[in-house]
């Protein structure tokens, strides 16, 4: 029998695995697909040590006036799936309010500082430097008035966290950046974040560190836990697969099998699609287009354009319009060229409406542990999240950071 089973092999689960491993503990890694193959395959491939503060929901009358009426592509909606989280919707709203956010930022950022530091000794070992370009990322604006407020922003930001910032003149940025077709209004660019141009390659890399450590990974079915004895146990494709202790860290998918342990956890499912396109140059970094909500991410499998956020039920058909609108939207800045074939991807990004992940013991369940709901930045943050299980595992608090233990939110 294991020391632990981590449910999940996602970023967040793997860099678990890897982190519990590390402590000297022996830990079977469980997932219905390969590592690396759902939510963390899909996203733009940023490890977001600029994200200092979480994405708030929007409380200005004319921002959500503009989202109420579709017209803008950062956010889209429906009415089933509005209605499904509004509770979760509710209480992330009031968590948006400027105090709240603030004082939610302050772990928050504790976290992202510690992202690419974490990363690094992953990515070398699991030998996966040729997917990693450390120049950051570059938001790029249209509007003249826009740009100069996101200026003032980013010199808050930067004053109150040291989150390092270039504001660059659009023409500058164009002479810059050969990919571009035209000069936008400003670019402020990020440069403390790094991009990887294959994030489930990176996840499945360090799941092979993970196995050539003595670990092991199972193809299983995480909805199967139960506690047996003094243990926990799932049911696999090689048998019952057991453990002393278990950690959830299944994204999304966690609040529908904590419900079955008596949990309540709200989440807000923000959907996100991505397509790749045989643009003849990439940008030299990624960008997001602010104006149309898309972001261009160089990629191996191609330019990878990726949505922002759909707030659809759970069970929705893929819908690629956002997709398509940023595609639209974005081609007058770079030639996209034309669309790789390939099956349409979406993910639902696991928002909890404290935009703070879930990481420490269940509260009522001896030996089951939590990690999950990292919004935005999975990705980012699945090493540093993993290494503070494990700190509490082997029984030293994560100090500083309560706000993100269960026993004080469920």
């Amino acid at each position: 029998m294991a020391d632990f089973l981590v449910l999940g092999a996602g970023m967040v689960g793997v860099s678990t695995a890897l982190a519990l491993q590390e402590q000297g503990l022996s830990v079977t890694l469980i997932d219905r697909k390969a590592p690396g193959r759902e939510t963390s395959f899909g996203n733009a491939g940023i490890i977001q040590a600029e994200a200092a503060e979480p994405y708030g929901l929007p409380r200005d009358p004319m921002t959500l006036l503009r989202f109420a009426l579709g017209r803008t592509n950062d956010v889209t909606w429906s009415v089933a799936g509005v209605a499904e989280m509004l509770p979760a919707l509710w209480k992330y709203y009031r968590n948006s309010s400027p105090a709240r956010h603030a004082e939610i930022s302050r772990t928050h950022v504790r976290l992202t500082e510690r992202s690419t530091r974490d990363h690094a000794p992953l990515i070398a070992e699991a030998g996966m430097e040729n997917l990693i370009t450390r120049d950051g990322i570059a938001l790029l604006y249209r509007n003249p008035a826009e740009y100069a407020a996101a200026v003032a922003d980013a010199e808050r930001v930067h004053a109150t966290y040291g989150t390092r910032f270039r504001a660059v003149d659009g023409a500058d940025y164009a002479r810059e950046d050969p990919a571009l077709l035209k000069a936008p209004a400003g670019v402020i660019h990020w440069q403390d974040s790094w991009s990887c141009a294959s994030p489930g390659t990176l996840t499945a890399g360090y799941a092979d560190l993970f196995v050539r450590r003595g670990g092991q990974v199972v193809t299983g079915d995480a909805s199967t836990l139960r506690q047996k004895g003094t243990g926990w146990q799932v049911e696999t494709d090689e048998g019952t697969a057991g453990a002393t202790q278990a950690v959830i860290a299944l994204g999304p998918w966690s609040p529908r099998l904590l419900a079955r342990f008596g949990y309540r956890v709200p989440m807000i499912y923000k959907r996100g699609y991505h397509g790749h396109f045989a643009a003849p140059r990439a940008p030299v970094r990624p960008f997001l287009d602010v104006a149309h909500g898309i972001v261009a991410a160089p990629m191996t499998d191609g330019l990878r354009l990726a949505t922002g956020a759909a707030l659809v039920t759970r069970d929705s058909p893929a819908d690629p319009r956002q997709l398509n609108r940023g595609r639209s939207g974005i081609s007058d800045l770079i030639e996209v060229g034309a669309r790789i074939e390939e099956p349409q991807w979406s993910g639902a990004r696991p928002c909890l409406p404290d935009m703070l992940p879930l990481v420490g013991a269940a509260p009522r369940h001896k030996g089951l542990w939590m990690n999950f709901g990292h919004g935005h930045q999975g990705f980012t943050l699945g090493p540093t999240t993993g290494a503070l299980l494990a700190q509490m595992v082997a029984g030293h608090p994560a100090e500083g950071f309560d706000a993100l233990l269960p026993s004080h939110r469920m």
